[in-house]
């Protein structure tokens, strides 16, 4: 697989938030005093992308299919803006991970969140990864090293 650049931290923390559980979202941001408030400047709304692959991971691009996804943007009361791009139609979840991108944008959440939230779903996201490719391998077949009877 092709090596991609670094992603920037807010790219990485977006990326934690749209796979996370939404009862993990809502157990953050019910651990905040005081709560935060905030204006919905782009309400839920829930559409279809067309899902591109590489044959090999490193061919020519295909179309595979089109996905659901959910988008919102919200605005905290200091005025900072959140978005989030969620898979599926989980209208609540994707409010709650635009609401806690722009509470990490901030000096007053932002360290708490990502020692906290960020860091504790990273790491459940990888080891789910890392699951899937154990038992992934199990399954591989070497055909070459097979020894041919006849």
């Amino acid at each position: 697989m092709p090596d991609r650049a670094p992603a920037t931290a807010r790219q990485a923390w977006m990326a934690v938030l749209a796979r996370a559980d939404r009862a993990a979202l809502e157990a953050a941001l019910a651990g905040l005093d005081p709560p935060p408030s905030w204006t919905v400047l782009r309400a839920p709304e829930t559409g279809m992308v067309m899902v591109r692959g590489r044959a090999g991971g490193d061919g020519a691009a295909f179309n595979l299919g089109e996905m659901t996804v959910t988008r919102c943007a919200v605005s905290l009361a200091c005025g900072t803006i959140g978005h989030a791009y969620v898979a599926g139609r989980d209208a609540r979840k994707t409010e709650l991970a635009a609401v806690l991108d722009a509470l990490l944008q901030t000096e007053a959440h932002g360290p708490s969140l990502r020692a906290g939230l960020i860091a504790e779903q990273a790491a459940r996201q990888q080891a789910r990864r890392q699951d899937a490719l154990r038992r992934a391998a199990a399954t591989r077949v070497d055909f070459f090293s097979m020894v041919r009877m006849g």
